[in-house]
């Protein structure tokens, strides 16, 4: 019920400003641009559903092969204590403990493609044992929350980015991947954020052994992980952090094949089932993901992201506050909305201060910190056929602001 009401927002907020500038700022060319970006914006939602059924066939018949090779069950038991303690309902041993187990590993590691499917296999596997079919569960609201403020481990994808835009620029040793630990950090404030609102809604009780241990070990894990990488030179660093994303899930991969192989199980016939659910999905988003893109449109085009910076951009300073971090403000409000919109504000920001300055790295972090929780809200319930969301929204704006604050303020403290 939340997303209908943010959605018709979105419309008439849109469209009104729109009105005004047409009637009394003589902008009436307006409508003209926002009606082909509704067009543009359908187009792109199709496509991007279309062009998800590749990587999802991929995913779910991996998942599909691991599944039937007793794989996925495997890995649910290492983290079935944590898990039991978070997720209400979830018997133990289902094989959604194995989904989300893979999807949060691919979100740590800044693999969104394949991070998509294994988590929309994680909300099937969860909607089988919700009985209110069109009402999300307490397990599929925390699933859905620690998702969108999942802890990035590397962000692979934005230093990419980054060393990118320096070459651009000419310039020599640059460190790209110099964002790291700042983005570690704040991704883990979000998702600690997310799991305690949540679990305040849900009344869970994080005090426990499961939860405390499962915490100080992926700590030590992250200090250890940093240590090893921030010793190589910035090249070779950029360099292990591409090997170990895409090596993390090439090994998945064989493992998979491997395991069903000894276990003597039809291996290409697996893939080919899970393929077809892959699909299936894929083709079901559709009209949830150009729902959401049309609305998203609709404001952008309006202006009215500019006028919500700009009397941010007016607070701040009354406040007598340092506004350095103004110009990188509309990536922190357009990325719980649209994905592809943030990574363009990001380069957009990068392009106008340079990707050394402090509004560049300042960006970067945010891309690697905050998450596409509209979209993600969206897609996920979307595919399940979930239509009261609850209290998932809530709990995943306030992870993504927590995660937006600890971004700035980590910048910095690191940077500025």
């Amino acid at each position: 019920m939340t997303l209908n009401y943010i959605w018709i927002c979105f419309f008439l907020v849109g469209f009104t400003v729109a009105l005004y500038k047409a009637i009394f700022l003589g902008q009436a060319d307006l409508f003209g641009t926002m009606l082909n970006n509704l067009f543009d914006s359908s187009k792109t939602g199709f496509e991007i559903s279309i062009g998800l059924a590749g990587v999802m066939s991929l995913w779910l018949g991996i998942m599909k092969i691991g599944e039937r090779a007793g794989l996925i069950n495997l890995f649910a038991k290492g983290v079935a204590p944590f898990f039991r303690t978070l997720f209400k309902g979830v018997p133990k041993d289902h094989p959604a403990y194995g989904s989300m187990t893979m999807n949060f590993s691919a979100n740590m590691l800044g693999l969104d493609n394949a991070a998509t499917p294994l988590g929309l296999t994680a909300m099937k596997d969860l909607q089988s044992i919700n009985p209110n079919k069109d009402t999300a569960s307490d397990a599929q609201i925390m699933f859905l929350v620690l998702n969108t403020a999942g802890v990035t481990l590397i962000p692979t994808s934005v230093i990419a980015m980054r060393q990118s835009l320096a070459i651009k620029e000419g310039l020599t040793n640059f460190n790209a991947a110099d964002i790291f630990l700042p983005t570690l950090i704040a991704t883990f404030i979000a998702f600690i954020t997310g799991m305690i609102m949540v679990s305040i809604f849900q009344r869970i009780n994080l005090f426990k052994l499961p939860v405390l241990l499962f915490v100080g070990f992926f700590v030590t894990i992250i200090i250890g992980t940093y240590k090893l990488l921030s010793q190589l030179p910035p090249e070779e660093m950029s360099r292990k952090i591409g090997a170990i994303g895409s090596g993390f899930i090439l090994f998945i991969v064989i493992l998979f094949i491997a395991a069903g192989a000894i276990r003597k199980q039809n291996v290409y016939d697996n893939f080919i089932e899970g393929a077809k659910e892959g699909f299936n999905t894929s083709i079901r988003i559709v009209p949830y993901l150009i729902a959401m893109l049309l609305a998203i449109s609709v404001f952008r085009t309006s202006g009215c992201m500019d006028y919500l910076v700009q009397g941010i951009a007016n607070v701040v300073a009354a406040c007598g506050l340092n506004t350095d971090f103004v110009p990188v403000i509309p990536i922190g409000l357009m990325k719980p909305l649209s994905g592809s919109g943030a990574r363009g504000l990001m380069v957009d920001v990068i392009t106008k201060y340079g990707v050394n300055s402090f509004q560049g790295k300042l960006a970067a972090i945010l891309q690697g910190t905050t998450e596409t929780t509209f979209y993600v809200l969206a897609v996920y319930f979307g595919s399940v056929d979930i239509k009261n969301s609850r209290h998932a929204l809530v709990c995943g704006l306030i992870a993504d602001f927590a995660g937006f604050t600890a971004a700035i303020i980590i910048a910095y403290t690191f940077f500025h």
